[in-house]
């Protein structure tokens, strides 16, 4: 008999912590969830902000590594920022705003392609984690960008610039009711990327809060990095 998923749910996968060391010193802890079987395709998870209790076991994330594995094939990257805490463990260094955390987005790419020897990678940023992946994931290896609820504070001057000369994919969720960047604002800025699908959600906040709104989230990115896997379950 079957029964429906639940944020507490955990489905197969291989579940591996990591530790990597960044170009200036900084030790980042991690885990990767490969599946079991039939892989598609990757995703490295770059979190909220810290400094408001973002991190990588924040609930998309942890309900990303925790499904996804095994209902798409999807490979699961997360870790914690330089400074930045959870269940996981403890990432050394401290919080910088986005700049310093460069080397922690360019040291987990390499990691990603080097040591996991990934083949496809999406880099996923939520909220804060949208920041870093667009002003440092720029590594011609990723196939494109996957925003959630991004903000766009802690941009540099030129970032949106380099995405939209650069051609790769930009997939930017907007919540309706977000409060950093609404659908409007959100169609305005990213207009200097042409590429852009921007995807307004409905009824949806910044946090993502509730079973239907993890599985749209979930849904969006499947639909980029592995379409034929498509519908998600929602009972298992």
């Amino acid at each position: 008999m079957s029964e429906p998923i639940r944020p507490s749910t955990v489905l197969a996968a291989t579940r591996t912590p990591f530790t990597v060391l960044t170009a200036d010193g900084e030790t980042l802890v991690g885990e990767v969830s490969t599946p079991l079987s039939n892989p598609t395709s990757a995703i490295l998870c770059c979190h909220p902000n810290p400094t408001g209790g973002g991190m990588m076991d924040s609930h998309i994330y942890k309900k990303a590594a925790n499904r996804l594995p095994a209902m798409a094939g999807v490979t699961v990257v997360r870790f914690n920022t330089r400074g930045t805490s959870s269940e996981s463990g403890a990432s050394t260094g401290s919080y910088d705003n986005g700049r310093a955390e460069k080397y922690d987005v360019e040291a987990m790419i390499k990691y990603c392609f080097e040591t996991l020897a990934i083949e496809e990678l999406w880099v996923v940023g939520w909220s804060f984690g949208t920041s870093i992946a667009i002003s440092h994931a720029r590594d011609s290896r990723i196939k494109g960008l996957i925003l959630l609820s991004p903000t766009l504070l802690d941009i540099l001057e030129g970032d949106l610039e380099f995405w939209g000369s650069d051609g790769r994919p930009v997939i930017a969720l907007i919540p309706e009711h977000d409060d950093y960047l609404k659908p409007d604002q959100a169609r305005v800025r990213f207009s200097v990327i042409p590429q852009t699908k921007l995807i307004a959600v409905d009824g949806a906040k910044h946090l993502w809060v509730g079973e239907p709104y993890v599985h749209r989230v979930l849904s969006e990115i499947v639909e980029v990095i592995a379409p034929q896997r498509l519908p998600l379950p929602t009972e298992i």
